[in-house]
């Protein structure tokens, strides 16, 4: 395997640095601060192709490898995490309606969503399905030529602040089957937004619940066919896992730039911290951790673009492990800073907690240690 990046993706790289630092680091603490969503900068991401990064070109996307999105979005989020990781979010909405959305569909909302002009919320979860995404209440039910919603979700990044809503409903039996999935207008009659949820941390990205009360879509609004929705949310979800566990990947390289910085600049005992082998002994081990979850991703990404049979074990395992040390990097970078590192002075109390939620969402880690089991005890994953 050739672990080195090329000069494009090299470039690519350095372009999104440049811009989460131009555009990002002046304001990531005042958006979490004053849960501020910072739509116009992420309109400007979209100037550069990042809310389309791997939607299909007949949706005005790039049609990059999941690899190639990897380098864009860690290096945003070693600045800002939240802001970087609704982009994801959005990124993974759009692919799903470039890639199974109808002609009509595309037309409509394609290149408005791959260049960040507006943009989409996912809206798998509900209060009564989580975990078990299989079990999800919201009906659609064709009548005549629209499709009748009704039903509910919870925790929606984005949500009352975005255009479109990449909808899973059931149309069906109970059961994975029995689900389709749809692009909704987000202003459409008879959907309503429940209050802005306070949060840990994910500050600069509002998260609502989702009420639809008769909501009525086009047919050509059903992405794929009857059915298909539940495999559709979860090849989504396959890169989506990629996409969080980057996330985490480029806010511990953040975390740990900042205590690389500050072992230099504190002195306590006549010399610099960074002069204490105990504290290089600890950042040599973040450092360690830090290269192995962002291998672990690539080769999860690579997978997944090569198609592999084994890519969604890989997916999960990538995003079990990497939001497991982003979240333990982080951390310990602040305990670096000591006491400063608690302040919002300084960006670690902010890494901390916008990472903390990376083991929860795009399922948990717990849901994606049953999947990796379910293989490894099934026979059908090789990990060689």
């Amino acid at each position: 395997m050739d672990f080195e990046l090329s000069e494009e993706q090299h470039a690519f790289a350095r372009t999104a640095r440049e811009f989460a630092n131009s555009e990002f680091a002046p304001h990531a603490a005042r958006w979490d601060a004053e849960g501020i969503f910072p739509k116009a900068e992420i309109a400007k991401a979209g100037e550069l192709g990042f809310c389309g990064l791997y939607a299909p070109e007949r949706a005005g996307g790039l049609g990059l490898p999941r690899l190639d999105a990897t380098l864009v979005f860690e290096e945003m989020a070693a600045v800002d995490p939240s802001t970087t990781a609704f982009i994801t979010i959005h990124n993974m909405a759009t692919w799903m309606l470039g890639t199974w959305g109808t002609d009509a569909v595309c037309a409509r909302w394609g290149e408005e969503l791959t260049s960040g002009r507006k943009l989409a919320s996912y809206c798998l979860t509900e209060p009564g399905a989580g975990s078990d995404a299989a079990a999800l209440k919201t009906r659609a039910e064709l009548q005549g030529s629209d499709y009748l919603i009704n039903g509910g979700k919870a925790f929606i990044s984005g949500a009352g602040s975005t255009d479109v809503l990449v909808l899973m409903a059931r149309t069906g039996a109970a059961g994975s089957g029995g689900i389709s999935a749809f692009a909704v207008p987000a202003d459409a009659p008879g959907v309503s937004y429940g209050k802005k949820e306070h949060k840990m941390g994910w500050n600069s990205q509002p998260t609502r619940t989702i009420a639809f009360d008769n909501v009525r879509v086009p047919a050509d609004h059903l992405l794929g066919s009857e059915g298909e929705g539940f495999r559709i949310a979860m090849k989504g979800l396959d890169g989506g896992r990629i996409n969080i566990a980057t996330c985490s990947v480029g806010a511990a390289q953040g975390a740990i730039d900042a205590a690389r910085r500050y072992l230099h600049e504190r002195q306590q005992f006549g010399k610099p911290l960074a002069g204490f082998q105990a504290l290089q002994f600890k950042l040599a081990d973040m450092a360690t951790e830090l290269v192995a979850a962002r291998q672990m991703v690539r080769l999860a990404a690579s997978k997944l673009d090569r198609a592999d049979p084994d890519a969604s074990t890989y997916c999960a395992m990538a995003k079990r492990f990497a939001t497991d040390v982003g979240f333990s990097v982080c951390n310990q970078a602040l305990q670096l800073h000591g006491g400063y590192g608690y302040l919002r002075e300084f960006p670690l109390e902010r890494l901390v907690r916008d990472t903390r939620v990376h083991q929860i969402l795009e399922g948990t880690n717990e849901i994606m240690r049953v999947i990796i089991a379910r293989k490894l005890l099934e026979g059908d994953c090789e990990l060689r």
